[in-house]
């Protein structure tokens, strides 16, 4: 039993109809669902963009309008990632009982946990590209580069997915999520470049932030919708994998360990 706890996670094609079946439900809410998400980093780019950017004209060199813009979509999709792995999947998990009827059809647990954390990075990706058309309206991002931001988006959405999908199974109650919320997303927005460069974070914290998931991926999308090419980017998406499969691992176990005990 403890092997099986342990075990590298299986895959397969079963996570499909799974994955199908919340795109069905959340297709019923879709436009509320689109705007609750874009809500916060919309006004976010808004305000500060055009507030706090008439007073600060540039950072490094950049409009702070386009130089906000790149961050806030990060964060956006970091968001969405975040509240479908904790909230909805919580839902469904504990409250509604849909994983325990899932259980009962030929599926695996691994199938259920790989559909949430795709279909969560799916959710996000409708919030990422809600945000950047918003950017485009702005006028920023028309380069071919940006191009490049959409399967990063997916990346970015799977790795906060199989990260918020561990404190899901961590979780006893809609509480806890204030803590991951409060002591780890919160902080890391304010260290990872969302608002200002870390430049100016002191030394041993830019060290921090260079190992942190939301730094690496908007060292990746604000050079691309600014028509630039990323610095290391192989070094960004392998931070951005290491994250993904190390949390979807640690997500598998702690759930099996939850529901298979």
């Amino acid at each position: 039993m403890q092997a099986a706890i342990y075990a590298v996670p299986s895959f397969s094609l079963r996570f499909l109809p799974i994955w199908r079946r919340n795109f069905l439900v959340w297709k019923k809410l879709a436009v509320a669902s689109i705007l609750g998400n874009i809500a916060e980093p919309l006004i976010t780019l808004v305000a500060f963009g055009y507030g706090l950017g008439s007073l600060l004209q540039t950072v490094d060199g950049i409009p702070y309008i386009q130089f906000l813009a790149s961050g806030s979509i990060c964060m956006s999709v970091m968001m969405a990632a975040s509240f479908e792995t904790l909230y909805s999947a919580f839902s469904r998990m504990h409250v509604q009982k849909t994983w325990d009827a899932l259980l009962n059809a030929p599926l695996a647990l691994d199938d259920v946990v790989l559909a949430e954390m795709l279909w969560a990075a799916t959710k996000s990706m409708f919030s990422g590209f809600a945000i950047l058309a918003v950017i485009l309206m702005l006028g920023i991002g028309w380069h071919p580069h940006t191009l490049l931001v959409l399967p990063l988006l997916f990346l970015i959405g799977t790795t906060f997915a199989s990260l918020g999908l561990i404190i899901n199974a961590l979780a006893k109650g809609y509480d806890f999520f204030t803590y991951y919320f409060t002591l780890v997303v919160t902080p890391m927005i304010f260290v990872s470049g969302v608002y200002y460069p870390t430049a100016q974070l002191p030394g041993w914290l830019q060290r921090i932030s260079e190992m942190l998931p939301l730094t690496a991926a908007v060292d990746l999308i604000r050079p691309l919708l600014l028509g630039q090419w990323p610095e290391a980017p192989l070094t960004r998406i392998a931070v951005l994998l290491a994250y993904l499969a190390a949390g979807f691992y640690v997500a598998s176990v702690v759930t099996r360990r939850r529901l298979l005990k």
